[in-house]
């Protein structure tokens, strides 16, 4: 199952108090203070791991607890830290802070580390209030406790280029084509219910990440189908390749099939519809050669006023030019745009 949101609370461990003790031993009846220092509370903290693609593996983590400190001991000896906790995150993980929607930390860095929960500091023994005029306290300092707050978790890929296109476009088949990932492939809509992402090697040596995500359909900007969930998943994509299908099998018009997708870019926002676009028209094999089929991609060429490239995944044509475009799209595109400073608002007017 792909989950790619997640709500997690976190808490540091808290220090541990320290403790008024004395020494004691033979022929010394005035040994002092020797309470120790309790152990400092252990961390939460964040690691971005590249080989993650989602948040499966916390299906069932709901609370991150970190070990308390242990408290201090005679003989000045402090207690023994607590054990933090280490918890890996899909690289191009957003975390946000549940109570206030506000953005702490994107981890979009692959080994990015970042501290979710500090814990807290241990309390001095009695030993550390020794002075030239107070040589016998008594007094100690219990452990501070360690921080714990809720924080919202929300994914968003990390890739180079993102396929879209109507369900059946041959977005599965293209990525299985061009990078050696193995999605599920069939000839009914919403054969992909989850992103995959594959490794593009090209022969100069260069390489970029490429990531097919699920058929979007009309209204899926407002949750149609399987939803605007995965179009989140484009807006750290720097290059759009956008597949449509000009087969005559499905009965779409590829013009139309194309601004379906184009309308619900728009309507999402966050600059896709501003994005660079590299249009392909899928499945030319089985266009009969000649004006028909000119037709067809002129038409289509006329609507995306970017240029049209035939390809045929199942034949491989068009597949070397289709990797040129891309490369050249990539060479001019700017960074990825930053992820959103704050969650959505609820219909309420909560975070």
């Amino acid at each position: 199952m792909f989950i790619d949101e997640r709500e997690i609370s976190v808490r540091a461990g808290s220090g541990g108090n320290g403790i008024v003790a004395w020494h004691r031993e033979k022929f010394v009846p005035f040994g002092g203070p020797s309470g120790g220092d309790g152990g400092d509370g252990g961390d939460v903290v964040f690691l971005a791991d590249e080989q993650l693609t989602t948040f499966g593996d916390m299906e069932q983590m709901r609370r991150v607890r970190a070990e308390d400190g242990e408290r201090g001991l005679g003989g000045r000896k402090s207690g023994r830290r607590g054990e933090g906790r280490l918890l890996r995150l899909p690289a191009g993980t957003s975390v946000y802070d549940a109570a206030t929607g506000e953005l702490l930390v994107d981890l979009s860095t692959p080994g990015t580390e970042w501290v979710a929960a500090r814990g807290g500091r241990g309390g001095r023994g009695n030993a550390r209030f020794a002075t030239a005029t107070d040589q016998r306290p008594t007094r100690c300092e219990p452990g501070e406790p360690g921080q714990e707050r809720t924080l919202r978790l929300e994914l968003r890929l990390l890739a180079d280029v993102g396929l879209v296109g109507l369900p059946n476009a041959g977005k599965s088949t293209m990525l299985s084509r061009l990078t050696k990932a193995t999605p599920r492939v069939a000839d009914y809509p919403f054969t992909t219910l989850e992103p995959y992402l594959g490794l593009v090697d090209l022969a100069d040596a260069r390489r970029f990440v490429l990531a097919d995500l699920p058929g979007l359909i009309a209204g899926a900007h407002a949750g149609k189908g399987l939803g605007d969930r995965f179009l989140r998943h484009i807006e750290r994509t720097r290059v759009l390749l956008h597949l449509v299908d000009v087969s005559p099998a499905e009965g779409r018009d590829p013009v139309e099939a194309y601004r379906t997708v184009r309308r619900e870019l728009e309507a999402y926002g966050q600059g896709l519809d501003g994005r660079p676009e590299v249009v392909a028209a899928t499945k030319v094999d089985a266009l009969p050669e000649g004006r028909e089929r000119d037709r067809v991609l002129s038409r289509l060429a006329k609507a995306a006023d970017t240029g049209v490239i035939p390809v045929s995944a199942v034949t491989g044509a068009g597949l070397k030019d289709l990797l040129v475009a891309v490369v050249r799209a990539l060479d001019s595109a700017q960074p990825p745009p930053q992820v959103p400073q704050r969650l959505p608002a609820a219909p309420d007017g909560t975070p």
